[in-house]
């Protein structure tokens, strides 16, 4: 077990080592990727495709199709499967408030609150992660704060490394740059910036605990299609060498390659897993159930609905620039940008597994919640 989280170490190196390895092997200088923190800024990429806009609308129209065929297929429940319910607890209406006047407080331009306008994400997202447990609460008695709370608890420390790292890959591709932190010294952005990243994890898995309290997502789906993948400390070897290709290549060629910062590194994770014999998160498909792919998927997807509404008009904001598919944009996303979602769901839930331990496999999940 020592060996494994020491493989898992080594993997949070591969990833930073590797593309640094790449881009300076392109030429570029070094200081270009070592500024604390790593403010990302606006750069310019290839120009819009419609080769490439069709190729990748069709990878993510195929995984749409694949989600709805899972729901689909996993109708076979009956109006025995019921829920415990309760009262909806009085956090949640206090989550509901700080949701609704952290919205607010973040679009607004009162000249008494601009002191503070720049400081307001945390806001909403608080109020999302408490109003989303308290729905669970009401649903089916149960939330992360009476499940785990002490784990839950260490997913915001875990979310802030976890998005940090996003923040240093997208120095390689610039896929997002921030407007509006320009005043903040260094050690401000790194503690406020902090703040916020912490609230990501959280949110998403909160959002997988709401719709596994669904029938239609909680309870088993083996009847869905069946992959077995191959076993074995090969196949898991073949695995990790092509994630490092990739991420070698990501500094040297970050417009095509652009989209494996979310992909890439679900891979690694999985890999060293399945080198040491751990269930990963593709495992149940084996059986036939896909609920764990299907639902951190969907919950990223609502959580980026939200991350990019609350986002649009906000003092401090994030826009996009994005090779060959920068085009029809949704608040300030590229349509096509909202499939990233999709895989970086399925790493919020395979980071989030390790954490939450027996809560993290969502049979087991789901077995709690429809026998509570």
């Amino acid at each position: 077990m020592i060996a494994y989280y020491i493989a898992l170490t080594g993997a949070l190196l591969i990833l930073l080592v590797l593309p640094t390895a790449g881009a300076l092997f392109a030429g570029h200088s070094l200081a270009e990727y070592l500024d604390l923190p790593p403010i990302p800024i606006k750069i310019s990429h290839a120009s819009f495709s419609w080769t490439v806009f069709w190729f990748m609308a069709g990878i993510e129209l195929l995984a749409v199709f694949l989600i709805i065929y899972c729901l689909v297929h996993n109708r076979h429940f009956s109006k025995k499967h019921f829920l415990k319910s309760s009262h909806f607890p009085w956090w949640g209406w206090l989550g509901l408030f700080l949701m609704a006047s952290g919205w607010w407080l973040a679009w607004c331009r009162y000249p008494w609150f601009s002191a503070v306008q720049r400081h307001t994400f945390c806001l909403p997202w608080a109020g999302y992660i408490l109003f989303v447990n308290a729905w669970c609460q009401k649903r089916s008695s149960l939330s992360w704060f009476t499940l785990c709370p002490k784990r839950f608890g260490v997913l915001f420390l875990v979310s802030t490394v976890f998005w940090w790292f996003f923040e240093f890959m997208n120095r390689f591709v610039s896929n997002w740059y921030y407007q509006g932190v320009e005043v903040f010294s260094p050690i401000e952005y790194l503690i406020f910036a902090s703040l916020a990243f912490a609230t990501v994890l959280p949110a998403v898995i909160s959002t997988c605990l709401l719709l596994i309290s669904f029938p239609v997502f909680g309870l088993s789906a083996n009847n869905c299609l069946k992959v077995n993948f191959p076993k074995g400390r090969f196949p898991a070897i073949i695995v990790l060498v092509l994630a490092a290709i990739v991420l070698w290549f990501l500094g040297i060629f970050p417009d095509q390659l652009f989209a494996f910062v979310w992909i890439a590194p679900l891979v690694l994770i999985c890999g060293i897993q399945a080198l040491f014999g751990q269930a990963t998160v593709f495992s149940p498909l084996a059986t036939g159930d896909w609920r764990s792919l299907v639902v951190p998927a969907i919950a990223a997807i609502i959580c980026g609905f939200f991350w990019e509404m609350w986002n649009y008009h906000s003092l401090a904001q994030w826009r996009y620039s994005i090779a060959y598919v920068d085009r029809w944009h949704i608040f300030a996303m590229p349509i096509l940008g909202y499939g990233g979602y999709l895989p970086f769901g399925i790493e919020c839930w395979a980071i989030a597994r390790m954490i939450l331990g027996r809560h993290g496999n969502l049979d087991t999940l789901a077995g709690i919640i429809f026998s509570h």
